[in-house]
């Protein structure tokens, strides 16, 4: 095994952001789009596909449109939601918790699915946010090549210089099908990750927030 696949599987990453090229926001999405599809069909002869055959023919475009338009989406930057934020004028001190955010994103080694999870909660210190913005910051990190642990600490770290606090708390669980369905073919295990500052900091707003995910029954 050569150390490219080695770093692969363990999901190894030096940079929290998405390593992108420089020349990338030159092209526009019809460019992308059919570079896309002229490389999956070359993808797909080499694999021995006839494209010549009427339900293989218009699969290397359907892929282009996916890849831009939908499963990576997050890599355009014109699509990164914009978090406005508002005084918080109920002078509501505690922690709000937005859970339960389902996600899809695509493991950055493989390319494969990585779907699961986000739970997000943050302390106001003077404003606050939509909470259908949460979601969408969830989305729009996720739609990317994306490790977890970088998706926590973008989504996290995101929040933070929207409102302008460090506490925030970010717990994502999600299932990687570069493990489930390839290499160790585990099918039931899960990743979970974390991220956090300010008072979260502290074990007992740690743990707080963790019984709001598990409540006691």
């Amino acid at each position: 095994m050569n150390d490219f696949e080695i770093i692969g599987d363990s999901h190894f990453s030096v940079n929290m952001q998405t390593p992108m090229l420089p020349e990338s926001e030159w092209l526009n999405e019809t460019d992308k789009m059919e570079q896309i599809e002229f490389h999956f069909a070359e993808i797909m002869k080499a694999l021995g596909l006839d494209l010549a055959d009427d339900s293989l023919k218009g699969t290397p475009r359907r892929v282009a449109k996916m890849y831009v338009q939908e499963i990576f989406r997050g890599l355009d930057p014109s699509n990164q939601p914009i978090l406005s934020v508002f005084d918080n004028k109920y002078e509501y001190n505690k922690m709000l918790l937005e859970k339960d955010i389902t996600f899809e994103s695509a493991c950055e080694h493989h390319f494969l699915p990585m779907r699961g999870k986000a739970h997000v909660a943050y302390i106001s210190s003077g404003k606050v946010i939509g909470i259908s913005k949460i979601n969408r910051l969830v989305d729009y990190y996720a739609r990317r090549p994306q490790v977890q642990e970088r998706l926590t600490l973008q989504i996290c770290n995101a929040l933070k210089d929207a409102l302008n606090t460090e506490d925030v708390i970010v717990f994502i669980e999600a299932e990687h099908l570069c493990v489930t369905s390839r290499g160790v073919d585990d099918k039931t295990s899960r990743t979970s990750t974390i991220a956090y500052g300010g008072k979260f900091e502290e074990m007992s707003y740690r743990q707080e927030f963790m019984q709001y995910l598990n409540p006691i029954k």
